[in-house]
C-alpha cells in the first residue's frame, strides 16, 4: 500500500474495526481493534528516517494481514517520530545562558545541544549549524538592560542559513526591535517574556511554553518531501496527545487519580489525570532508553539516585544504548539494562513532574489546582516497549525502584501499579478522542485493568 491512502481513514464508520497507529522516534507500533474493543493483533517495524511511510505501511500490513476478510478499518495515527528537540541557546553570559537553556527545555521536549554567550561571529554561527538544533532560544540580559548583543546576535542570526524556529526571551525594551530584524529575513520565530527579566532570577514558563508548542510541531516527524503530505493528512495527534487522552480515560473509569510515566527510545513522557479534573502532561527530551540515555545517567546522579559505583558500571551501556538507538536486547543481561535505565528514566521524569505540581515555576502557564489535582496516587500506569518484554521479576524490580523512591513513595503508598503490555493506552487514547469512547473504555477493561 506504498503511496495509497490510509485504509478506511479517520473518517471511516465507528462500527468499522481500527487499526491504531503509532509512529515513535525507533519503532512504528500498529494494533488492530474490533468496534467492540477487542484487540485482534499488533505489529511494528522499525521507523524508516528517509521515508517514514515505509515503516508506516509495513506496520499496517502486519497487522491488518489477519484480517484480510473483515471490513476495511480506519487508520487512526499519532507520532512521536521526530523525537526529543535539540536546543541551542545564545545568550549574553555563559553561567545564566546555560541554566536559563535547562530550564526552559526541561519538561519541554528538549534537551539542550550547545550554548553560545555573547556575541556571534561568523565562526560561531558554523559551529551552532553544526549542532544541528531544532530550535534556538534567544536571550539577551535583564530588563533593562544594554541590549546591542541582543540585537547584534538577532541580525546574525537573521542573515545566517539557518531554518530552525526561534524562541525570543530576552530583554523586553529590545523585543520588538529584535523580532523585527528576525521577521525581515523570514525567520520563524515565537516572542515571550524574559526569562531573566531581573538580575538573579530565572523565569522559565513562558519561554518554556513556547518551546513546547515548537516541540508539538517537531515530534510529529515525517517532513521528507516525498511523505510529508500523505503523513500528515494520516496523523492527527502527537503520541503525548494520544496517551494524556488514554490517562484521562482510566481517571474517569478508576475514580482515582492516575500517574502514567512512557518511557521510549528518545523522551520520557508523564501523564496525571484526577476524575473531572484537566489531565497535566509533562515531556522530558532528556531521557529515553536509546537516543537520550545518557541524559538518564547523567540526570539519575544529579538526583542522587545511582551511587558513582553503579554509574561508572552504566557507562559502557548507556554509550552503547546511545550509539545503536534500533537495537533490540539479545540476552537477559541486556534487558536487565533496558529495564534498570527505564527505571531511572522513570523516577527523575516522575519526580519532575511531580515536583513542578507541588511547587510551579513563577510564570508556568498550568496552574496545578486546575490540572490533574495533588495528593496521594490511586494507579501508576508503566508504557513504553521496554516494559513489554514481559519479565514478571524484571518489571518487579522497576516498580520497587519507583514504589521506594524517597520522593515518590509518600505519593505512591497506596497506588497500583500496572503495566502497559498490551500495548492498549495510546490506543484508547486515540479511539476516545475519534469519539469511539465504548471501544476505548473496553479496551483498557480487557488490557490494561483486566476487569470491565
Amino acid at each position: 500500500m506504498t503511496g495509497a491512502a490510509a485504509p478506511g481513514g479517520p473518517g471511516a464508520p465507528p462500527g468499522t474495526g481500527a487499526v491504531c497507529l503509532d509512529v515513535g522516534s525507533t519503532w512504528t507500533k500498529a494494533v488492530l481493534v474490533h468496534p467492540d474493543g477487542g484487540l485482534a493483533g499488533f505489529a511494528e517495524h522499525r521507523t524508516t528516517t528517509a521515508d517514514v511511510l515505509e515503516g508506516v505501511d509495513a506496520a499496517v500490513r502486519g497487522v491488518t494481514a489477519a484480517a484480510a476478510r473483515e471490513p476495511e478499518p480506519a487508520v487512526l495515527a499519532c507520532s512521536s517520530a521526530g523525537g526529543g528537540l535539540r536546543l541551542a541557546v545564545v545568550g549574553t553570559e555563559k553561567l545564566i545562558s546555560t541554566e536559563a537553556g535547562h530550564r526552559v527545555a526541561r519538561s519541554a521536549g528538549s534537551h539542550v545541544v550547545h550554548v553560545h554567550a555573547g556575541p556571534l561571529e561568523p565562526a560561531d554561527v558554523r559551529v551552532l549549524r553544526g549542532h544541528r538544533p531544532g530550535a534556538l532560544l534567544l536571550l539577551g540580559g535583564a530588563d533593562g538592560d544594554d541590549p546591542s548583543v541582543l540585537l547584534h546576535n538577532a541580525g546574525k542570526l537573521a542573515r545566517a542559513r539557518v531554518r530552525f524556529p526561534i524562541v525570543l526571551a530576552g530583554n523586553a525594551e529590545a523585543r520588538d526591535d529584535a523580532l523585527a530584524l528576525l521577521r525581515a529575513t523570514g525567520r520563524t520565530v515565537v516572542a515571550c517574556a524574559n526569562v531573566a527579566p531581573v538580575p538573579g532570577e530565572l523565569v522559565p514558563g513562558p519561554a518554556r511554553a513556547a518551546l513546547a508548542e515548537v516541540f508539538a510541531q517537531h515530534v510529529l516527524g515525517g517532513r521528507a518531501p516525498a511523505a510529508a503530505p500523505r503523513f500528515r493528512r494520516m496523523v492527527r495527534f502527537m503520541t503525548p496527545d494520544a496517551v494524556r487522552s488514554g490517562t484521562a480515560e482510566l481517571a474517569r473509569i478508576c475514580g482515582t487519580r492516575v500517574l502514567v510515566v512512557d518511557v521510549g527510545c528518545a523522551t520520557t513522557d508523564v501523564h496525571s489525570a484526577g476524575p473531572g479534573r484537566r489531565p497535566r502532561r509533562t515531556v522530558e527530551g532528556d531521557l529515553g532508553v536509546r537516543a537520550a540515555a545518557e541524559g538518564v545517567l547523567l540526570e539519575a546522579q544529579a538526583e542522587e539516585i545511582v551511587d558513582p559505583v553503579e554509574a561508572d558500571l552504566l557507562t559502557a551501556t548507556v554509550r552503547g544504548m546511545t550509539a545503536e538507538v534500533g537495537s533490540v536486547p539479545r540476552d537477559p543481561g541486556s534487558a536487565a539494562e533496558d529495564r534498570r535505565i527505564a527505571a531511572l528514566a522513570a523516577v527523575v521524569a516522575a519526580r519532575r513532574h511531580l515536583r513542578d505540581e507541588l511547587a510551579p515555576e513563577d510564570g508556568d502557564p498550568d496552574d496545578p489546582h486546575d490540572a490533574a489535582g495533588s495528593g496521594p496516587v490511586g494507579l501508576v500506569v508503566l508504557s513504553g516497549g521496554v516494559f513489554r518484554q514481559r519479565d514478571a521479576a524484571g518489571i518487579g524490580a522497576v516498580v520497587g525502584t519507583l514504589q521506594q523512591d524517597p520522593m515518590l513513595a509518600p505519593l505512591l503508598a497506596s497506588a497500583s501499579v500496572l503495566v502497559d503490555a498490551d500495548f492498549a493506552l495510546a490506543p484508547a487514547g486515540l479511539l476516545a478522542a475519534h469519539d469511539r469512547c465504548a471501544a476505548a473504555e473496553a479496551l483498557l477493561c480487557d488490557h490494561l485493568l483486566g476487569s470491565r
